[in-house]
């Protein structure tokens, strides 16, 4: 989908430049004439009404009535599509000004981005959450800018639940276990959803390691994919959930979509989902609760977190254009606007507190409970994109009949290392 928008024409650049604006360093403009920059974000609706175009025409509507000379032409793609699409155009030597994306590393590795103190106000910069603001430095410069949030809860169906004679969601391995087999017996078939296929098997993985007391990366932000905790927690899955047929089939086939779905439909009794599944289990009149993660003796403390990234590409010089349009899109009531419509969380501190104390917002305050200690992938590294490829390709493997997580978090740990010396 695209959608153009271009203010009135100011008389010259230089009108334009009379902009005070708060990042560091001289930059390149446009060559002559008003500046125009090409912004390509991710699809947040799942229909029309809901398409993330309505959010960016009236934002880049708003910001152009302040900024007449800044032209902003808009690209909205579908997820799995819009990182291809900006690598295909950076490879082509078309790159956008700004893109809105899963991984930065690569392009930060080859010096084609412009950092955050580039490009943003020391308050602006200061105001982002810590715990994701972190994820999106590398050799101590922050390339990815956090533009969207999520955390992962234990979602479980009230009805089913009390069908079965269960009072209170699992608190540990033991209880979730001892749970699906009272909910298996009381006629549910599957009492809970793992998602190891590969649509965003990373994220289930990463939950599972986290509450086993493992982790992708430990706290130097060394790989320990083949850590005994995260060994422990895929071998606890196939012995004491998988073998038992507590979980939907061929867990390395189910997509997390697949049990979304099932969850809906009241198939499905307990998974891990993030905040969008609330308003689809609303819609498909489930009566569902929200609890922490079970961990193997008490709750996990930790649980995943993921990011969107809005990168700024140097190619086409135009940072202090790119300058003004960011620091108003991190302004509080955009980024507060943005993660509302989409039940996301705000990445920055200012849109993160007024969502935490307003009401109307209740329904996402467990997620936003767990973002300033969520675990987000480790996208610093440029052997992350290839080393999650094959995860999401192996690690349903683990947890099926004849599966040996040592051997294949071993595979990982050796390919994650090895690629990031390489680099």
């Amino acid at each position: 989908m695209q959608r153009r928008f271009l203010g009135p024409m100011a008389a010259g650049l230089s009108a334009g430049l009379v902009l005070t604006l708060s990042a560091c360093g001289d930059s390149a403009t446009a060559e002559s004439g008003d500046a125009q920059l090409k912004l390509i974000v991710t699809e947040y609706g799942d229909r029309s009404g809901t398409s993330s175009k309505r959010y960016w025409d009236q934002l880049i509507g708003e910001f152009q009535f302040e900024h007449p000379e800044i032209a902003v032409d808009v690209d909205v793609y579908e997820r799995g599509e819009v990182d291809r699409k900006v690598a295909d155009l950076v490879k082509a030597g078309k790159a956008p000004d700004m893109a809105q994306i899963a991984t930065y590393a690569d392009y930060a590795a080859e010096g084609r981005l412009y950092s955050a103190d580039e490009l943003l106000s020391i308050p602006a910069q200061a105001d982002f959450v810590r715990a994701v603001s972190e994820a999106g430095t590398a050799n101590r410069k922050q390339y990815g800018l956090p533009f969207t949030a999520s955390t992962r809860v234990f979602f479980y169906n009230k009805k089913l639940l009390k069908q079965a004679g269960i009072d209170s969601p699992p608190k540990t391995w033991d209880e979730l276990q001892a749970d699906a087999v009272a909910l298996k017996q009381s006629g549910v078939e599957t009492p809970y959803g793992l998602p190891l296929g590969p649509e965003e098997a990373q994220a289930e993985t990463l939950n599972w390691m986290l509450s086993a007391g493992g982790g992708y990366t430990d706290n130097t932000g060394s790989y320990i994919f083949d850590a005994p905790e995260n060994v422990r927690a895929f071998e606890w899955l196939r012995d004491e959930m998988v073998a038992k047929e507590l979980t939907n089939r061929s867990p390395s086939k189910t997509n997390r979509q697949d049990v979304y779905d099932a969850f809906i439909r009241g198939e499905i009794a307990m998974l891990n989902g993030h905040p969008t599944l609330m308003e689809r289990a609303q819609e498909g009149g489930i009566d569902f609760g929200m609890a922490p993660l079970p961990g193997q003796q008490k709750p996990s403390t930790a649980t995943t977190g993921v990011a969107d990234w809005m990168t700024a590409f140097k190619q086409n010089g135009h940072r202090k254009e790119i300058s003004a349009f960011l620091n108003f899109v991190y302004e509080k009531e955009n980024v507060l606007k943005f993660a509302a419509q989409y039940d996301l969380l705000p990445v920055t501190n200012s849109a993160f507190d007024e969502m935490r104390a307003d009401e109307s917002h209740r329904n996402v305050w467990e997620f936003l409970d767990q973002l300033r200690t969520a675990q987000l992938y480790p996208v610093d590294k440029v052997s992350w994109a290839p080393t999650v490829r094959t995860l999401r390709r192996e690690i349903g493997t683990t947890v099926e009949e004849g599966g040996n997580p040592g051997s294949v978090l071993q595979t990982l740990q050796r390919e994650a290392e090895a690629t990031e010396n390489a680099n």
